[in-house]
């Protein structure tokens, strides 16, 4: 087997995208843009995405950093809109497109229009995290475009399935194609409902960092693949199982959490510069299949297709944001509302990897040995589409963001919920100090009782003096007990921390950020010496 073309592709697509992070051009567009271009390259290999390997190894990762990074809370708070969405939306596309490519295309059958419609019909989740992370959109923005990318791809995949099977012969009906998706929708999450505890209780039992991290880099492929094993939604089980063991995550030892962020951060940066600098380079593979069309012809189904899509989402977006606000409860829990975030939303709907991947996956031939009808221009339309939303909705959006003028986040605000969480936590850290110190085990001279305190204003200092005194009580060192009693604090700090959260007084964001702080200083306190 040879691996330099694998390798290539790695290599490649992680520089050009470190080289990305200093250009104004947002990395994911430079990756398919470099990746057209080298796809033409005399001796670059041939990179054909296998729906085999996509699907089942590059999915799984993908979907589980994105919904560890999301909010539990934030998306059960934005349910509505995430759903109307990531299955609404969803199954709205696959009709609008279908019937749109069947009316476009002559002698496009309706069942190979329609597994058009659903191979296009969801964003993708890799985009929709990459642009939201650059852009900086407003938080409840950013939960519902995340929401819906992380959920959108079951139901676009069974959509797919129902419509495929239509196309090949298989006698799908209406029935059984909701029969199907409320099987695979309702499976997937309770696989992931049962998967997640025991997940979480080894990731809290395992005592050794590295076999946690382990551990958590097989959980997406462990809850994918047991789902798709019971004819279930692989995408959901995942999702369900990420939110769980990310909103639980501060119950893990905090070395876990330290290498578990570094491991996942690298994963996701080469997972996610990998696949679009795929997408870029299957122009040639899509090409090469579409000899029996005209080049203007191609070009115009194209166009026609891109359009309709984008303008579907838009047709779809405002009625599901405003209808529902028809209702005077739901005026009162949401507020007011501008045009500009459902604008954004509409315009926000990038396509990926995903699509491909499905579209990929379209058998060769139906039943009875004929082709499969317009196999090879269906591939071409996914392409373009793709490419298509990638260039023109992920190049305007970043500058139609700054045009909306978009309330900047309040940072003053954000410092003030942060200060007030700091302090209740020190206050909670300094009473159990206090606790501890009154039982004689935990004897502690005077300036390291007072340095234990000094730590509660003043996080950064990185190094502590190893001492080598004896507790004649216990038998710990003197370093031993202050450790100990430094954890201690660090956690009752933790769980009011976790407490705000829960009651809504800090989002997720500031929990990580109070999180990752605590978690450096008990690493210091817990440091190895070699």
């Amino acid at each position: 087997m040879d691996v330099m073309p694998l390798l290539l592709l790695v290599a490649g697509s992680a520089a050009i995208a470190a080289a990305g992070r200093r250009l104004p051009v947002p990395a994911p567009l430079l990756l398919v843009a470099v990746g057209l271009a080298v796809s033409y390259v005399p001796g670059v290999p041939d990179y054909t995405l296998d729906p085999h390997i996509v699907l089942p190894l590059l999915l799984p990762p993908l979907l589980h950093t994105a919904a560890t990074d999301s909010s539990y809370l934030d998306l059960r708070a934005q349910m509505r809109p995430v759903a109307l969405l990531s299955v609404g939306y969803v199954l709205f596309a696959t009709f609008v497109v279908g019937a749109a490519a069947y009316l476009i295309v002559p002698g496009l059958p309706l069942t190979a229009a329609l597994v058009l419609g659903a191979v296009v019909a969801p964003p993708d989740a890799v985009a929709a995290t990459a642009v939201a992370r650059r852009v900086g959109l407003p938080n409840r923005i950013t939960t519902i475009l995340q929401g819906e990318s992380l959920v959108n791809d079951a139901t676009a995949i069974t959509a797919f399935r129902v419509a495929l099977a239509a196309a090949v012969g298989e006698g799908a009906t209406w029935a059984g194609g909701i029969a199907e998706f409320l099987i695979a929708a309702v499976g997937g999450v309770v696989v992931g409902l049962v998967l997640m505890v025991p997940l979480h209780w080894l990731r809290t039992h395992v005592k050794e960092a590295l076999l946690q991290n382990t551990l958590s880099l097989l959980i997406p492929f462990v809850a994918y693949a047991v789902a798709e094993q019971v004819h279930a939604s692989g995408v959901l089980a995942v999702v369900v199982v990420a939110l769980f063991l990310g909103h639980r995550a501060w119950e893990v030892d905090f070395a876990t959490r330290l290498q578990e962020e570094a491991v996942w951060k690298m994963v996701a940066f080469v997972l996610e510069s990998s696949v679009f600098a795929l997408i870029g380079l299957q122009l040639p593979v899509v090409l090469d299949g579409l000899g029996d069309y005209e080049g203007t012809d191609a070009a115009w189904y194209a166009v026609a297709v891109f359009l309709v899509v984008a303008a579907a989402r838009f047709v779809w977006v405002y009625p599901a944001t405003y209808l529902p606000r028809l209702s005077a409860r739901v005026r009162a829990r949401e507020g007011e509302l501008s045009w500009k975030g459902p604008f954004v939303i509409g315009w926000a709907g990038m396509r990926g990897v995903v699509s491909l991947a499905i579209a990929f996956s379209i058998p060769l031939t139906v039943h009875g040995g004929d082709p499969f009808p317009e196999r090879n221009l269906i591939l071409f339309l996914t392409f373009t589409t793709v490419i298509g939303t990638l260039v023109v909705q992920g190049v305007t959006l970043p500058p139609l963001i700054r045009l909306l003028k978009f309330p900047a986040h309040d940072v003053q605000a954000e410092t003030l919920a942060e200060a007030n969480a700091q302090a209740q936590a020190s206050r909670a850290a300094e009473q159990r100090l206090d606790e501890l110190l009154a039982d004689e085990r935990n004897a502690l001279p005077a300036p390291l009782a007072d340095r234990l305190r000094t730590v509660l204003e003043r996080r950064r200092n990185a190094v502590w003096e190893r001492l080598g005194q004896v507790n004649p009580v216990t038998g710990e060192t003197v370093d031993d007990t202050y450790r100990r009693l430094s954890r201690e604090m660090i956690g009752a700090e933790r769980e009011v921390f976790v407490r705000l959260r829960d009651g809504r007084y800090i989002d997720d964001e500031m929990l990580r950020t109070l999180l990752r702080r605590l978690d450096l200083e008990e690493a210091a306190a817990y440091r190895e010496t070699t």
